[in-house]
């Protein structure tokens, strides 16, 4: 089979593609005929090399992705209430190539395009999980940090499906987006706790809403947000971070190495039938131009996801 794949660490001009072995289910998996494979943050850091340990060879070649949605060609032992056929969307690895093996995974609603399928996969997981670190209930108030990414794009309306009160920062030509996602729009920077409570007030949140363990916090762009929402909060119990590993915070850290929520799968299914779930989608390319899509997502001025259609 034709795989998008590197054998050197480095810049995107390393992905290539080529063939490789073809993937078979193995116990609990499908495999899918990719159609889209998504491009998050972590792939481009894989392919640079970042996280490899010094003097550790890359076993090549390495075939990257972890988000697809595709046509289920090959079912697992123990899988059931799947067909040869049926349309689905999901995690596994290696996945940007003709066949993928997926270990979570969920039916493709009927008008949802693999495209919108596979970039809603991860950032699905990360926003049940965040929500689910803060034990976050209807009628809290949720300050998403960085709610116009692919992340904060679907923590903001999960947790607005949910009951809670969004306010999320973005640049100002971001606000709107945010608005139609269902949050409050803000801007980052220093004073956020002073902007965030000028926000409430403004759209008429009682004082109640106002009190401190109504607050909760999301940082997902690091750069010392943690701190500022720990100040609004009060609580860095309140507050959990996916962009700040640098051990000085006191805020929850979440990485997944404390388990995945891919429940989320079924849930933003069920939203997108009902109509309450946007995919928010910066471009998709063909996979023969994998190297523009992570220098897409490394530039991090993307709006949503970056797809690449595998054809």
């Amino acid at each position: 089979m034709r795989a998008l794949q590197y054998d050197t660490f480095g810049g995107p001009d390393v992905l290539t593609l080529g063939e490789a072995d073809e993937p078979h289910a193995g116990p609990g998996e499908v495999r899918i005929a990719v159609e889209a494979a998504a491009v998050n943050p972590i792939d481009a850091t894989l392919r640079s090399g970042a996280m490899a340990k010094p003097g550790r060879l890359l076993r090549a070649p390495r075939i990257p992705g972890f988000d697809a949605a595709g046509v289920v060609d090959e079912i697992g032992e123990g899988v059931q209430g799947y067909e040869i056929g049926q349309r689905v969307f999901g995690a596994g690895t290696s996945v940007t190539a003709e066949h993928a093996t997926l270990t979570a995974f969920w039916r493709t609603p009927e008008g949802v395009s693999s495209e919108q399928g596979a970039a809603v996969v991860t950032v699905a997981e990360t926003a049940a999980r965040i929500l689910q670190a803060l034990s976050a209930q209807e009628g809290q108030v949720l300050v998403v940090d960085g709610a116009s990414g692919g992340v904060g794009t679907a923590l903001v309306q999960l947790a607005a499906a949910r009951g809670l009160h969004v306010v999320g920062t973005a640049s100002e030509r971001k606000h709107e987006l945010v608005r139609r996602l269902g949050g409050l729009p803000t801007t980052y920077g220093p004073g956020l706790a002073g902007r965030v409570r000028a926000v409430l007030e403004e759209a008429g949140l009682d004082d109640a809403r106002l009190a401190a363990d109504q607050l909760l916090g999301a940082d997902l762009a690091g750069k010392g947000a943690a701190a500022e929402l720990i100040e609004l909060t009060g609580d860095a119990r309140r507050v959990v971070t996916i962009a700040d590993f640098s051990g000085e915070t006191d805020a929850i850290v979440s990485d997944g190495s404390e388990g995945r929520a891919w429940y989320a799968l079924e849930e933003v299914a069920r939203l997108l039938t009902e109509g309450r779930f946007e995919v928010i989608i910066d471009r998709v390319l063909p996979w023969n131009q994998a190297a523009a899509a992570h220098e897409a997502v490394e530039s991090g001025s993307t709006t949503g996801k970056v797809v690449l259609r595998v054809e």
